[in-house]
């Protein structure tokens, strides 16, 4: 019997029963029958509802599970910490500057000088780790060969000292690229047409990564995208010994697209001509994606990146498939911060909710690392 159907038959019950009273009954007693017979009613109403709510399946009652909202937070996957965190920095080889990036909003381009004391009481709060991109301001400090890359003397190398030596506990990952320090601003050395010479472009790249893994990095992170890059860094590694202390990160699912723009005003680092599609993955390019990220598993990768996050989700949740064992990283880019940024700026929603919804998003796709900009706002939102 239907919902509709129980309802009409109790009313019926109700109204015979009544003309069926003694019509000399007291007010009192009337008042008393009317209020039993609505009570009765309601009951059986609610009954008949339950009974219908879950004659097909019991488990289809879940609102309880989620009501309250520490059982909220119990139905992720994964629960996002600060552990999972990487804050990127942008490290000039002015020392003593300190520049806001207009197109980043609250992120900074910092000399050495000036990373301690912006560093120390986000190490006090909780931060537990730094990507670092090294940004030569200095007039003839690029080239064609990115010489400047893996100079002693030069800002990434300086500041892994400086880090390993005021904060032993923080975990310090470097990019590996070559685009900052390229008068040509792309990501490796260019043959005569102007198209990437992936040969050179991977040997001096692992040249890069080992300067920077025994001036003391824990992670090197090839972002280049050149093929074979991780095979030649993990040989090197082997070839210097310190294969055991040093993690291996690839950005092995990196795509083109417009969300770089941001990050290229803080590094300096757009390409002077041309663009990038031949050698980041193309945004429609799922199975590219699939095949660099088991390339990059089978040279020796220890973590797989995929970047950008939000637009690339699904990427994520394959890159956790293939690679079920490693930890997986995904990059929320400079683009998508910007994004973010401005529409809570016009009211389209609140920033702190929007930030923590696209994150959860990437930790439910499947990432277990966020490299993000909203790191410093996470180490005050996740302890409250």
């Amino acid at each position: 019997m239907s919902f509709s159907s129980l309802v009409q038959d109790l009313s019926l019950r109700d109204s015979t029963r009544r003309r069926g009273e003694a019509s000399n009954a007291s007010t009192i007693d009337d008042r008393a029958s009317r209020t039993s017979h609505i009570s009765r009613a309601m009951s059986y109403t609610s009954t008949a509802a339950t009974s219908v709510s879950i004659s097909g399946d019991i488990a289809s009652q879940l609102h309880g599970g989620y009501c309250h909202p520490l059982a909220r937070s119990w139905q992720a996957e994964r629960q996002l910490t600060k552990s999972m965190l990487i804050y990127p920095l942008f490290i000039s080889d002015q020392d003593d500057e300190e520049v806001l990036i207009p197109s980043l909003p609250n992120q900074y381009r910092r000399g050495v000088n000036k990373l301690i004391p912006f560093l120390e009481p986000l190490v006090h709060k909780g931060l537990r780790s730094v990507i670092l991109f090294g940004v030569p301001m200095r007039p003839g400090t690029k080239d064609a060969l990115g010489t400047a890359a893996d100079d002693p003397e030069g800002p990434v190398i300086r500041t892994i000292s400086l880090l390993r030596q005021r904060f032993p506990h923080l975990y310090i990952v470097v990019d590996v690229c070559l685009c900052e320090y390229t008068s040509h601003g792309h990501c490796g050395i260019l043959r005569d047409d102007g198209s990437l010479n992936n040969q050179l472009s991977v040997d001096r790249i692992s040249d890069v990564a080992i300067a920077y893994a025994k001036a003391g990095a824990h992670c090197v992170a090839p972002s280049d995208m050149n093929d074979g890059r991780i095979r030649a860094i993990k040989l090197k590694l082997i070839e210097e010994g310190i294969v055991h202390s040093v993690t291996l990160m690839s950005y092995a699912a990196k795509f083109s697209g417009c969300l770089y723009g941001p990050f290229r005003d803080a590094a300096g680092s757009a390409p002077s001509f041309g663009d990038r599609r031949c050698y980041q993955l193309p945004p429609g390019g799922r199975g590219l994606a699939r095949r660099a990220i088991v390339r990059d598993i089978n040279e020796g990768a220890d973590i797989i990146m995929v970047k950008p996050a939000s637009q690339y989700l699904d990427i994520i949740s394959d890159a956790k498939d293939l690679g079920k064992d490693l930890p997986i990283a995904a990059y929320q880019v400079s683009g998508e911060f910007a994004m973010i940024h401005a529409a809570a700026k016009a009211g389209v929603f609140d920033l702190k909710a929007m930030v923590f919804e696209s994150t959860e998003g990437i930790l439910r796709a499947g990432a277990t690392i966020v490299i993000s900009y909203f790191t410093p706002e996470f180490l005050d939102w996740l302890d409250n």
